[in-house]
């Protein structure tokens, strides 16, 4: 079966950006995450897809530390965060950042202000260096001249563009991101997706969460697919086209964007 196999057969253990080992996660009655394992080797992609309520933002939340397994062990760059705690799993989550569905801005600071809450947060750098590694950000992201609006004053896709610039405001190796496309018409989607490719290149970690297969096709290295907190299929998009789960082949032949 397609869930039996945990490595891809190019990667070696040391390689490894993320890895999950056998991660159940139950609230009260119901297991969200059962017996979980992947790998995501450093600077690669790795799409995770599934129905709605099949685990996959939990998984995102183990892999940030925001929850912690009943089972099994979730490394973050060598390091396990489900055993971490105050100062360092701080220093782990430091090397990572998130981009969530929503974007998630700060509605009452300026759009320059939420990319620069990181750098204020954790650095200790004059206002100076802050506000023009901000700008730089916003720059990457075609934000170049919305440094002083409201978020309240973009579209979507800016929006998400300005979550991404503040989830890389402190250059972390590793991007989660929760829905990249979700909400967003084909061409701001095809954007944000050229944004998430162009970060890989240059050595980003990518663990997308993603409904939309177009997107997860364009940006992943390797797909999986949960299902009732299991990963039933994992592999390239060709190789989930071929699985032997109905559900799968189906999920694969929809177009949709979000």
């Amino acid at each position: 079966a397609d869930y039996l196999f945990l490595l891809p057969a190019n990667a070696r253990m040391t390689d490894a950006a993320v890895r999950l080992t056998h991660v159940s996660k139950r609230f009260g009655d119901r297991t969200v995450l059962d017996d979980v394992s992947f790998e995501v080797p450093k600077g690669t992609a790795f799409c995770l897809l599934g129905r709605s309520g099949t685990g996959k933002s939990v998984t995102l939340k183990h892999i940030i530390g925001l929850m912690q397994p009943d089972e099994g062990r979730v490394m973050v760059r060598g390091k396990d965060v489900s055993r971490l705690k105050g100062a360092e799993l701080s220093e782990v989550r430091r090397s990572m950042g998130f981009l969530f569905q929503s974007a998630a801005l700060f509605d009452s600071i300026t759009v320059g202000e939420n990319v620069a809450f990181p750098l204020r947060r954790h650095t200790d750098w004059n206002d100076g260096k802050i506000r023009d590694t901000a700008r730089a950000r916003l720059a990457e992201v075609g934000l170049d001249t919305d440094f002083d609006k409201m978020p309240a004053d973009l579209s979507g896709g800016m929006r998400k563009r300005a979550g991404l610039a503040r989830a890389m405001a402190l250059d972390p190796d590793i991007l989660l991101v929760e829905e990249p496309s979700a909400g967003l018409d084909p061409i701001t989607a095809d954007e944000i997706d050229e944004l998430l490719v162009d970060l890989k290149k240059k050595g980003t970690t990518l663990v997308v969460v993603t409904h939309n297969i177009p997107s997860a096709r364009h940006v992943g290295d390797e797909l999986a697919f949960l299902h009732d907190g299991r990963v039933i299929a994992r592999g390239s998009a060709e190789e989930l086209e071929r699985s032997e789960h109905d559900m799968v082949r189906a999920f694969m032949r929809s177009e949709g964007a979000g």
